[in-house]
């Protein structure tokens, strides 16, 4: 998906320019030439970025900036021929995140584009919900896989986590260790089926409160291991 600029610029040379170079270097691109018009465009558009004049007829871009953070939290680069650094501190103070004085090289403005949209999403990534299996003591990150009993960091083997998803993602089906031992080791893979044991006693000294008393990793005798589902929550 191509990411979406907007431009306010009342200049028309410097608004097409700008606009068939991002274009060119595959951005979809919206122009305003004026804040009403901006805003408007950020209302049905969504742009992932605006590059804004300061320098606007009526409503200036200063303004235009407080109005567009109301609506959107996407970056905003002032483009603009004011060079004092009380420009610049106004402009970063209204809420824009870059400043950027005219003439430029597109070049750069590529690249303080790129940077803006690059921060702008490790911050969403940030603030998105962790999504996180609690069962008992334990917990998952379910986008990380990190694993926590009572809140301490588990240090588990690579076979260990997957034997633990197997279970955690499969919640109450009985495993027999045939079968365990062929979803985590594969089917073709000659070993010794008590290997599967062996990796859940060491899973169940990990995580469990009373290994020898498993509340989360059950034995069915007979038939195999299961993850038990008491006390499960879903967060995220």
């Amino acid at each position: 998906m191509k990411e979406k600029v907007l431009i306010i610029e009342d200049d028309e040379d410097i608004r097409e320019l700008t606009a068939l170079y991002l274009k060119k270097h595959s951005y979809e691109v919206f122009t305003a030439k004026d804040g009403y018009e901006g805003i408007n465009i950020v209302q049905n558009n969504n742009p992932h970025l605006v590059l804004l004049d300061i320098l606007l007829p009526g409503m200036k871009g200063y303004e235009i900036c407080q109005k567009i953070r109301m609506l959107s939290e996407a970056p905003i680069i002032f483009l603009s021929c004011k060079r004092d650094i009380r420009d610049k501190v106004k402009g970063l103070d209204a809420g824009a995140d870059d400043y950027l004085t005219k003439p430029f090289d597109f070049t750069e403005l590529e690249a303080r584009i790129k940077a803006n949209l690059r921060r702008s999403k490790m911050n969403a990534n940030r603030n998105e919900p962790k999504r996180v299996f609690s069962c008992g003591n334990l917990e998952i990150d379910l986008d990380s896989y990190d694993v926590f009993n009572k809140g301490n960091k588990v240090s588990l083997y690579t076979k260990e986590l997957q034997l633990l998803m197997l279970l955690v993602e499969n919640k109450n089906h009985v495993f027999s260790a045939e079968k365990i031992y062929d979803q985590i080791w594969g089917i073709d893979h000659c070993g010794d089926l008590k290997t599967v044991m062996v990796h859940i006693s060491n899973l169940r000294r990990k995580i469990e409160e009373n290994p020898s008393k498993p509340k989360l990793i059950k034995t069915v005798r007979g038939f195999g291991y299961k993850f038990s589902t008491a006390d499960e929550d879903i967060k995220g």
